[in-house]
């Protein structure tokens, strides 16, 4: 880092600002996304129960349609394997039954190829499977291969069956129809198993002989039929399915079937070839043909019972997705409406707290600390109150109250600081204007009793001219403070009285040009105030100026009431630093903003004295490229004037008025108090003239003198013609103005006719005069850049 970088610029953040989120937009959304997921959720669920009521539907149709040929398809198949069985074992008549089986097979499997055409189901398997039948018929015929082979492709297209029951109608989705259809399926398998014993039993034939084998198939069977029945089918019917169950079981024929089984497993008797059945299997076929009508009776009543089941589930699904949708959409619908309400609700509490806040702080704080800064009292109901409520909008009103009424008693705090400050400064400042209006009349004392002595009167006259300075900057204070300037006026003053009495009070008064373009005069009240404000801007014109330039000041009529304008030759100032110097005449600043001018008063002072006059001054660009200062008085503050009052006369300094008439040098052309002295020397003849009345003395910027009485005589080296002087008022009357009798100032030589020149006269300044002129303007520069350089920030 660079070692001049600024600090501020390596310690500036370079992250981001977040953008804030709007209350409203934070209200919506958190009712949106709630909604979106609730609304999401009961779409998801309503599907779901939708696809499920459709795969019930799909299932019972399908059972409905295809499952009525798949189990005749497998009783079919079941009845073939038996009659294929007793064929290969050469019963009588087996050849007959064979053939009717199997057209009954072929019927029954032409129809369900017709009806399984669902290409998503899983009847592809069974339907592969029928394709070998053909192949393994002609085996059967031929007694190709062992009887075992032929029979399990038989088990086998069955088994097929058995799995697409267990997959396509048990429901697995769905727990209470599952827990239905399970009987079903275990009732088919146990169906199967007997029809496997059955097929056993046909396979031993008239011999009544089996192989091992044959009787492991027939005892495996039998184990399985007999858990099928006890564990998976008998605890899952229905009160009314038991019902019909027990009647089954408790039959002559099924209990034939329990006897004939017990004695193939109890009674049997083993040979060489295998086992021998005992004789009691002669009245198998007859139980069997009894039985199995009611266990197919059976089977078809459950599942039917499932399909009926699966309908009113897949109703009462629909219900169900009917009822969400409408519970949900209303459940939507509420939740929308109180977000919607609550939302308003809040917005609009937070808008009325919004526009109370503004007031309070845009009108109401403004005006009670206007007040409280004009010693005015504040009337407690025009401040927010703390209400008390709990809710967090009365809770951020009760803060906002809270924060305004700090701010009000810390203003309160700050305006009776000021007022007692001013109060104390106007107490000085009355006490040091005391002094100094003594220290005036002790400087008039001394120059009435030493005016005969002309330096120590030019220096007297100058002592007078920094104490009337002094006494305009104690008055400054007491503006500045509140307090007023006192006026001892009592009669209106004409504008070109009021302007020579505001030249009089700056120090540099020999450069001001009055100019009192129209006859009028001020109320009496009003004159110091006027005065002092001219006062105030004729310093700043003549400090800001070039030594040897003259600052302008006129007055006249115009519509609004009196424009005097104050232009200089000063530097050139920039319009944004004009509006600043105008903003401070246009509004009374703090101390701390005076704390921070203290050496630019002036403009304050002026701003303070226009507000008191309801006068209004600006300062703009002159087309001198200095400054031009215009205030316009209103008329509430103008008188019209005497026409038989006396004119305006040409101030002069003290010290021509107390002194003889100086006799004009013949070749130099100075105006300052030494050059009068030294002139004074030679005093030039005067004409002869009626004595003149008692003088009255005349301050520096030819105003009468703040003593009523006469100045003492001051004895002149030589007689000289004494200066035209008004006589002395009468007590108690205001003192007259002196009035100019022409030709009495004149220089001798200028009394005569002027001769026409002929040739342009050169000039007779020396280089010394040149470089002491030249001097004076760059000394008046530098000043005038030293007081911008403190006006910088």
């Amino acid at each position: 880092m660079s070692p001049t970088e600024p600090e501020g610029i390596r310690r500036q953040s370079t992250t981001r600002r977040r953008r804030t989120v709007r209350l409203r937009t934070l209200l919506i959304w958190l009712a949106v996304v709630p909604t979106v997921a609730m609304g999401t959720q009961v779409t998801v669920t309503a599907e779901r129960l939708l696809a499920q009521s459709e795969k019930l539907r799909s299932d019972v149709a399908a059972a409905e349609q295809v499952g009525a040929p798949l189990y005749t398809l497998m009783v079919d198949m079941q009845a073939e394997r038996t009659a294929t069985a007793a064929r290969w074992a050469g019963n009588d008549g087996s050849e007959g039954e064979l053939r009717v089986r199997r057209e009954a097979t072929d019927l029954a499997a032409a129809e369900f190829r017709r009806l399984a055409v669902d290409p998503s189901r899983s009847f592809s398997e069974v339907t592969r499977q029928l394709e070998k039948l053909a192949e393994y018929r002609q085996r059967a015929d031929a007694r190709s291969g062992a009887a075992d082979g032929t029979l399990a492709y038989y088990s086998e297209v069955i088994g097929k069956v058995i799995q697409v029951y267990q997959q396509e109608f048990s429901h697995a989705e769905d727990a209470e129809l599952a827990q239905a259809s399970r009987p079903v399926v275990s009732m088919l398998q146990a169906t199967e198993m007997v029809a496997r014993e059955d097929t056993v039993l046909a396979l031993a034939g008239p011999s009544g002989e089996l192989t091992f084998v044959g009787y492991d198939q027939f005892v495996s069977a039998l184990g399985a039929q007999r858990y099928l029945h006890e564990a998976l089918i008998v605890p899952h019917l229905t009160a009314r399915d038991q019902r019909f169950y027990e009647r089954v079981v408790g039959s002559a024929d099924w209990q034939t079937k329990t006897r004939i089984e017990s004695a193939v497993l109890s009674g049997h008797k083993d040979i060489v070839s295998g086992i021998r059945l005992p004789a009691e299997v002669g009245g198998w076929s007859s139980a069997h043909a009894n039985f199995s009508v009611q266990m197919t009776t059976l089977n078809i009543d459950l599942a039917r019972s499932v399909l009926a089941r699966g309908e009113a589930k897949a109703g009462e699904l629909q219900t169900e997705v009917a009822w969400l949708i409408g519970g949900s959409a209303g459940g939507l619908l509420a939740v929308v409406v109180v977000v919607f309400f609550t939302t308003r609700s809040v917005l609009r509490r937070l808008n009325d707290l919004h526009e109370r806040t503004v007031t309070v702080a845009e009108e109401t704080l403004p005006d009670v600390v206007a007040r409280l800064q004009r010693g005015q009292s504040v009337d407690p109901d025009a401040l927010p109150a703390v209400t008390g409520d709990r809710d967090e909008v009365g809770r951020i009103s009760d803060a906002f109250a809270r924060a305004v009424e700090v701010s009000v008693d810390g203003h309160r705090r700050l305006a009776a600081e000021r007022h007692g400050f001013g109060l104390f400064a106007s107490g000085i400042a009355s006490r040091t204007g005391n002094l100094v209006s003594r220290q005036l009349s002790l400087t008039e004392d001394l120059q009435d009793t030493f005016g005969h002595d002309e330096a120590l009167l030019a220096e007297l006259m100058r002592a007078d001219q920094l104490t009337v300075g002094m006494r305009r900057q104690i008055e400054n204070l007491l503006i500045l403070a509140g307090g007023e300037v006192p006026d001892p006026h009592t009669e209106p003053m004409r504008v070109a009285d009021l302007l020579r009495e505001a030249a009089a009070e700056v120090e540099d008064f020999r450069r001001i040009e009055r100019q009192a373009l129209d006859e009028t005069s001020v109320e009496p009240s009003a004159i110091s105030q006027i005065s002092h404000l001219l006062a105030e801007l004729l310093d700043n014109a003549t400090r800001f100026s070039p030594p040897k330039s003259k600052v302008v000041i006129r007055a006249e009529l115009v519509t609004d009431g009196l424009s005097v304008e104050i232009e200089d030759r000063g530097p050139r100032v920039s319009p944004e630093r004009y509006e600043e110097m105008n903003g401070r005449l246009h509004e009374a600043p703090p101390y701390s903003v005076l704390a921070q001018n203290a050496h630019r008063l002036g403009l304050f002072v002026v701003g303070h004295l226009a507000d008191q006059l309801r006068a209004t001054v600006t300062l703009r660009r002159s087309v001198y490229g200095g400054t031009s200062a215009v205030v316009i008085l209103p008329r509430q503050l103008l008188v019209a004037t005497d026409p038989q009052a006396p004119r305006e006369i040409e101030p002069q300094p003290r010290v021509l008025e107390l002194l003889p008439a100086p006799a004009p040098a013949p070749a130099a052309s100075g105006s300052s108090v030494s050059a009068v002295g030294e002139s004074a020397a030679e005093p030039a003849p005067a004409p002869e003239r009626a004595p003149e009345p008692e003088p009255v003395a005349h301050t520096s910027a030819g105003l009468p003198s703040r003593r009523t009485k006469a100045p003492v005589a001051v004895a002149a080296p030589v007689p000289v013609p004494a200066p035209a002087l008004v006589p002395v008022p009468a007590p108690g009357a205001r003192p007259a103005l002196p009035e100019r009798v022409p030709q009495t100032h004149i220089a001798e030589q200028l009394r005569e006719p002027r001769a026409q020149e002929s040739v342009v006269r050169p000039d007779t300044a020396t280089p010394e005069e040149v470089a002491d002129a030249w001097a004076d303007y760059e000394q008046g520069t530098q000043t005038v850049e030293e007081e911008l350089r403190r006006d910088q920030p």
